[in-house]
């Protein structure tokens, strides 16, 4: 199981709820995710007037061997989101709010079907940025001090 992770939305919002959805793709399209030729970098999820939700400005390479299929092939299309009405009402919701952008968080293979873990995400302040970043330092600094230590008391 493959998983490609959008680490900036992770960095740049503080994600609140998950939910999973599925994915309109053309057969190519789910090869070149399988084999790990995506960028979910500056991509967001928005939700049109007919309360269709879209996944915006995902760049999914062209699959090799597909040639003759993918001659007017466009990368970053747009592309249609699987969701129940529970799930959309809940965005629709969450979309109203102000400073909360919808985003894809993850996209991983399951059960042969490619699944996009979408996130609630409400933009960090730059001081908030600095601040994850010295705990995942300190926190790194800690593993390794542990890790040379452990060997000698043995």
């Amino acid at each position: 199981m493959r998983i490609i992770q959008n680490k900036k939305a992770y960095h740049n919002y503080k994600i609140s709820n998950n939910i999973e959805a599925g994915l309109i793709l053309s057969g190519p399209e789910v090869k070149s995710i399988k084999k790990g030729s995506i960028d979910l970098k500056g991509s967001y999820i928005i939700i049109d007037k007919n309360l269709e939700p879209y996944l915006i400005n995902t760049y999914i390479a062209p699959y090799k061997p597909a040639k003759t299929y993918q001659i007017n092939y466009n990368p970053n299309q747009s592309r249609k989101l699987l969701l129940n009405k529970k799930q959309l009402r809940f965005l629709v919701g969450k979309q109203k709010e102000n400073g909360v952008s919808i985003l894809p968080l993850k996209i991983y293979v399951k059960n042969n079907f490619i699944k996009l873990e979408i996130g609630i995400g409400i933009g960090k302040k730059k001081y908030d940025k600095r601040e994850d970043i010295k705990k995942r330092d300190f926190e790194r600094r800690k593993r390794g001090l542990i890790k040379n230590l452990t060997p000698h008391l043995l």
